[in-house]
């Protein structure tokens, strides 16, 4: 999946002349946690955050006392080494870099331009879709050997059975030797598929025993 799949395309954002009191009535209005910062030809400068706002703000104890810093400029605050993105990077790539580099957003740019933006809650979201764990289904783990044509075998077995897998994922395993292979499928009772999988040979990690099932 393509990251122009997921990413908003409705962007708000704010120049680095604007002030801490701009952004943060711009995120209190569209309840957003992150303002890309754009120059005049709409390139991206930097990003500022609801908790660089926060931070950057007078306590609320003596919200009165330094009214001048919510004129500061946002250049003052704003991240300026931003890590982006390009709309036909894989979304797969674009977790590695909330995971790596701990962000809680990603710009998307195209030719130097701003064109989208991409949040860990879209990240979740699409997780949860690939992995069809929205939609009514059962979760089959199965250990098999670390070679080729494991998945092939295991996939003829739901094929015969006429059962539609909705996602697979695969896990190493502690032993290199082996790997986990997590099939969600169409399902609500799982029993029968499970015992001939097992019949076939092939360790079932979950469900595993009658009172899991």
């Amino acid at each position: 999946m393509l990251i122009s799949q997921i990413m908003k395309r409705k962007i708000f954002t704010l120049n680095e002349r604007s002030t801490i009191k701009d952004a943060m009535q711009l995120l209190e209005l569209h309840q957003i946690r992150h303002i890309p910062i754009v120059d005049d030809n709409q390139q991206l400068v930097g990003i500022v955050s609801d908790s660089d706002v926060r931070d950057a703000s007078p306590s609320i104890f003596h919200s009165t006392d330094h009214l001048e810093d919510f004129l500061k400029p946002l250049s003052s605050i704003m991240v300026k080494n931003v890590i982006t993105a390009h709309p036909l990077d894989f979304v797969e790539e674009a977790s590695v870099l909330f995971y790596e580099h701990h962000i809680g957003c990603l710009p998307i740019v195209q030719n130097n331009q701003l064109i989208g933006i991409i949040t860990e809650t879209d990240i979740l979201h699409t997780l949860v879709e690939l992995m069809g764990a929205h939609q009514p289904s059962s979760h089959i783990e199965v250990k098999v050997e670390n070679i080729t044509g494991k998945l092939a075998d295991i996939a003829e077995i739901f094929k015969t059975m006429n059962i539609t897998i909705t996602s697979v994922l695969v896990y190493p395993y502690t032993d290199p030797a082996y790997k986990i292979l997590v099939f969600r499928i169409q399902t609500m009772d799982p029993r029968r598929i499970v015992r001939i999988i097992e019949e076939k040979g092939y360790d079932v990690i979950w469900p595993k025993g009658p009172e899991q099932l």
